[in-house]
């Protein structure tokens, strides 16, 4: 079988597309990225993102050595705890997570902005900003034609829809492939680092992310992050030897203006908000968070005032209905393009990392002959739908994911909060309830 150098247009310059556009370039393949963003801070939502063994295993194998070496070192202090906690402040639990000595089975905490300016690292040249898509056109020699708002075009032989939720490519490749929503609002911010912030956090909780379970189906996550450089940007004196070099050569930085922070999100089904909360934004949305919790702890009342109120968003959210197999062509699909899934199980950025690493081996062998084009995309579709959509469904089945969920009934709901908070104490309690718990946690995220 004789090899076709390709070309692969990736529309959307988020994680899965910029790691397959990482992947594709080690390979060898011709490849570039279009985002309809104006430039490489605009566009992200949310603070953290959790990189479980499946992220760490595509990142590594898709991105340049010191490129995924400068990736560990961009990371957060990794959590030491899964905490689970009532919105008193009590513990449920305090289960201790296994660390980060494995580079592939550990689980890491990192800023998305950050992660945004690592993977956009050694891809300046071929990334385009301000091109957002209107339509392509797939053409009889073979090729994908993307056309963009401002008059442009690009032509390629692949055009991969890496544009997120409301993808643009999948509305015309797949109009009957929906989203619905989950019945869930979400507040999310931000504070800056402080001791007197951090003091109001148990002490697990200052050392890993936790979880709150609260009457009438309100939940709350927080989470402490903390990296290698000051607020000033310089390396911290902990920040020692490989690592403090990486950095110092990372032209990312530059463009990273993240410093340590406590993040928070708490959520609940839809009819607990007010039906303009998607118009709110700053100060009326930390308000409305104080409103929303005034019988909860002082000290996480305070943590929500202190909030940077430049910071809090809402959110709906949104859920991927499964689509049955469909015809391979050049254009294919990967992450939030075809399989939004709910925060749940958070698994939503490394089941995209996933696609982008499976999908860099399926389009590497049609650019060496060894498999042809429309069969290698084949073998990724039909490998990506099936967990995709299985991870779509667990994290909607999540407790508290859903609006439909029985802990955000009136009645029923107590019920079930007591069973959770129960479910929590005997992992907490019992050894090998905890092992358990910790097992089916790193098997389901990708530890080996």
């Amino acid at each position: 079988m004789s090899a076709k150098p390709l070309h692969v247009l990736v529309i959307g310059a988020g994680f899965g597309g910029l790691t397959l556009a990482h992947g594709l370039r080690k390979a060898g393949v011709s490849v570039a990225v279009y985002e309809k963003q104006r430039s490489r801070t605009d566009g992200l939502y949310g603070y953290r993102v959790g990189i479980d063994p499946t992220g760490n295993r595509a990142l590594k194998d898709c991105l340049p050595p010191q490129l995924f070496d400068t990736f560990l070192a961009t990371c957060a202090r990794t959590p030491l705890y899964f905490n689970v906690l009532t919105e008193k402040k009590k513990r449920t639990a305090a289960i201790r997570l296994r660390g980060d000595a494995d580079l592939i089975n550990s689980e890491r905490s990192v800023s998305r902005q950050t992660l945004r300016q690592l993977l956009l690292t050694g891809l300046e040249d071929i990334t385009h900003f301000g091109k957002e898509l209107t339509h392509y056109e797939q053409r009889p020699d073979g090729s994908v034609t993307a056309f963009f708002a401002d008059g442009s075009s690009a032509t390629g032989d692949v055009l991969v829809a890496a544009d997120g939720a409301h993808s643009a490519v999948r509305k015309q490749y797949l109009p009957h492939a929906k989203l619905k929503p989950a019945g869930i609002t979400t507040i999310g911010a931000k504070i800056p680092m402080s001791r007197e912030a951090l003091a109001l956090l148990p002490r697990p909780s200052q050392q890993g992310l936790s979880l709150v379970f609260a009457p009438k189906g309100f939940m709350c996550i927080w989470h402490v992050m903390e990296f290698r450089w000051d607020e000033r940007g310089g390396i911290k004196d902990s920040a020692a030897g490989n690592d403090a070099e990486l950095l110092r050569s990372w032209p990312g930085l530059l463009f990273d203006n993240t410093r340590d922070y406590i993040s928070w999100g708490i959520w609940a089904a839809d009819d607990k908000f007010p039906k303009d909360v998607l118009k709110l934004r700053g100060q009326d949305l930390i308000d409305l968070t104080l409103k929303l919790t005034p019988n909860w702890h002082p000290d996480f009342r305070k943590l929500f005032a202190m909030a940077d109120p430049t910071t809090p968003f809402p959110l709906h959210i949104a859920t991927s209905e499964p689509v049955p197999a469909w015809k391979t062509t050049n254009v294919t699909l990967l992450g939030d393009a075809i399989h939004t899934m709910t925060p749940g199980q958070g698994v939503g950025a490394n089941t995209s990392l996933r696609d982008a690493m499976l999908l860099t081996r399926a389009l590497t062998a049609a650019n060496n002959g060894s498999r042809d084009l429309i069969g290698a995309i084949g073998e990724y579709e039909a490998e990506m739908i099936p967990y995709g959509f299985a991870r779509v469904k667990d994290s909607l089945a999540e407790n508290g994911t859903s609006g439909e969920d029985p802990l955000h009934k009136p009645v029923v709901g107590r019920a079930v909060l007591a069973g959770a908070r129960a479910y929590f104490k005997a992992v907490d309690k019992i050894p090998s309830m905890q092992r358990k718990f910790l097992d089916d946690l790193y098997t389901y995220r990708g530890a080996e």
